[in-house]
């Protein structure tokens, strides 16, 4: 299905049969796409005004890693998405903790490259119409989307991007409960694998530096079987109540994350 607005893509690739395909399937779907065979300037980048950057890692030898971090700062509202050979989980985590979107593995198949690349541009066009809205204020917490930080009394607490969006997302539908595969599938970009623990294993974080700089607040509440919901409270009655019940939550979740890891 075409994308409702035209994506403006740049490929950093070498192979010639994959970007052939890719173009070919992007030329189709209305897309402006330009490759590159080799690594630019990222402020190159910045002129293109891209929606999303597809890139892989072989072909930038032995500068990748610091090539992709430059990018990753330097363009904070572009999508970044590794297309690239066999990897180990430890760059993939370097990747997406550096600021990588999304990471795949090759050989695959152009229309699964192009849903993520439209996944990621509809993430990043989220955050880019809740930066131009100003801050949000809630409790004790500021959330700067135009910084993709949170603050309490004006430190910040150091969320990852995935921390960050998560946040995010639960507070533009503040009071609503949100299912887990919906929440999943809206920050990851893709639907939730049976048995995948990453949105409980990313709540535990987000709210365990939510109450280090806030533990007079509680923000994110749990409904058991169902997701969560973003509603700021302050703690006593029954906030009280529920924090013991997300205390023996967190006990489960961490005897589960144990048994499995999963990676974001």
């Amino acid at each position: 299905m075409p994308p409702q607005q035209t994506i403006r893509l740049a490929v950093i690739d070498d192979d010639s049969g994959f970007v052939t395909v890719l173009s070919k399937r992007t030329g189709a779907a209305g897309w402006q796409q330009r490759v590159l065979s080799s690594a630019i300037p990222p402020e190159e980048l910045v002129a293109m005004k891209l929606n999303a950057l597809l890139l892989d890692l072989s072909v930038l030898g032995d500068d990748a890693w610091d090539y992709l971090g430059r990018v990753c700062d330097l363009l904070p509202d572009l999508g970044v998405i590794v297309c690239t050979g066999r990897s180990t989980v430890a760059q993939r985590v370097r990747g997406l903790r550096m600021g990588v979107d999304d990471w795949i593995g090759k050989p695959c198949h152009p229309e699964e490259v192009m849903a993520r690349i439209e996944a990621v541009s509809r993430r990043r066009r989220r955050t880019r119409a809740a930066a131009e809205s100003g801050p949000v204020v809630v409790g004790e917490l500021e959330i700067r989307a135009d910084q993709f930080q949170a603050f309490v009394g004006g430190e910040s607490l150091d969320l990852t991007r995935r921390e960050f969006e998560l946040l995010q997302l639960l507070a533009d539908v503040k009071g609503q409960v949100l299912e887990r595969e919906t929440i999943y599938q809206r920050v990851w970009g893709y639907a939730m694998a049976h048995g995948d623990r990453s949105v409980d294993v990313f709540i535990r974080k987000l709210r365990q530096k939510l109450e280090k700089r806030s533990p007079s607040w509680r923000y994110i509440h749990t409904h058991f079987g169902v997701g969560y919901r973003f509603d700021p409270e302050a703690v006593g009655g029954k906030v009280a109540v529920e924090a013991a019940a997300l205390a023996e939550s967190e006990a489960l979740d961490s005897q589960i994350v144990h048994s499995s890891f999963t990676v974001a």
